[in-house]
């Protein structure tokens, strides 16, 4: 039985710049580009969260929910920084940490002897020593697998922790909304639906060929997350997966013409980047996504070797043959191999 946590810092930007600015204190705080420049928020806080203002959302779309939004510039160096003091806490108890971005990780403490090897207590420990730090707070989900931990981490935010420990796994899953499983979009999540499927406990009354026959592969993964089952193990190897660039417009482009100088800066911008963190070798995958005016996702991708300009343009074009309405954003990127996993898991031999 493993001991997996997985800690979310509570609205991470957001909480940094209220701490930094008294001004900001009680107030509905969004970090993300201006709205006046067609930029986009980042995250928010509680308080703006309360108006239905969410990361990924235009600014100028926020303000009309939130007119009293206060908008903060993201400040990367600063939130790299706090997010380095919190990675440190981490390793104290661990050298199994798998950090998903600057805000979360998750952390195997199978074998870790701190806090007498008690995951509950490791995490709670965790919490306390990230705001005795940094002032901020942070929530966390502990149970046997990635997938229990991290739905656990967001049951108690902000500034709490759920455990889920070994044999409640199926009573904690019961009513959890199908929609709520990794993986499971809005197309899935109706199609289940259709099947009237709602809950994982609904879901685990379905047969396994039932699932693989109306959905493939995804059956399996379907038929075993709704029973908790997820043995992926944490893995400490951060080789970087994949790196990419974006340009949100100031104004929405249509021409060809428009398009392929849009793509050139992309590239040069791309390149650059690829130097800077010394990854170009290894590409294998070449990839361009495109939002619409009316923010509609659509990407591309293709089997590369290094940064093939003509293929990210021939993958530009196909594109644009699909979906030629205008083009709000215009964003290219590139993937390496998959990293090989491995990991064992370790009898449970002390509480949990």
């Amino acid at each position: 039985m493993r001991k997996i946590i997985h800690v979310d810092m509570d609205c991470f930007y957001a909480a940094i710049e209220q701490r930094d600015d008294p001004h900001l204190a009680g107030a509905a705080v969004a970090v993300g580009g201006r709205a006046e420049n067609r930029g986009v928020i980042a995250t928010a806080n509680y308080e703006a969260r309360k108006f239905g203002v969410h990361s990924a959302m235009p600014s100028g779309y926020a303000k009309q929910l939130c007119p009293h939004l206060m908008i903060v510039r993201p400040n990367m160096a600063k939130y790299k920084e706090e997010s380095a003091k919190i990675r440190k806490i981490f390793k104290e108890y661990t050298e199994l940490v798998e950090p998903l971005s600057l805000d979360e990780a998750y952390l195997d403490t199978s074998e870790s002897l701190q806090c007498h090897g008690s995951a509950t207590w490791i995490a709670q420990e965790i919490c306390s020593k990230i705001f005795q730090t940094t002032q901020l707070t942070a929530s966390a989900g502990v149970s046997t697998s990635k997938f229990l931990a991290k739905i656990a981490s967001d049951w108690n935010k902000p500034n709490g922790i759920k455990v889920v420990a070994p044999g409640e796994e199926l009573a904690f899953l019961d009513k959890l909304p199908v929609k709520k499983l990794h993986g499971v979009g809005k197309v899935m999540a109706s199609k289940l639906e259709s099947m009237d499927i709602m809950t994982c406990k609904e879901l685990r009354n379905v047969e396994l060929a039932v699932l693989v026959k109306r959905f493939g592969k995804h059956g399996k993964y379907l038929f075993d997350l709704c029973r908790g089952i997820d043995e992926r193990s944490v893995s400490a190897d951060s080789t970087r997966k994949s790196v990419s660039v974006e340009n949100t417009f100031e104004q929405d482009i249509v021409e060809w013409e428009e398009c392929e100088t849009e793509l050139m800066r992309l590239v040069s911008s791309l390149s650059r980047r690829l130097q800077s963190v010394g990854d170009s070798k290894d590409i294998r995958k070449v990839y361009v996504k495109v939002k619409q005016a009316n923010f509609t996702l659509h990407t591309a991708e293709s089997i590369s070797i290094g940064l093939d300009v003509k293929l990210l343009s021939a993958l530009l074009k196909r594109l644009r043959k699909q979906y030629p309405e205008p083009i709000r954003l215009l964003g290219i990127g590139v993937k390496f191999p998959e990293p090989s996993k491995s990991g064992s898991l370790k009898q449970l031999a002390i509480p949990f």
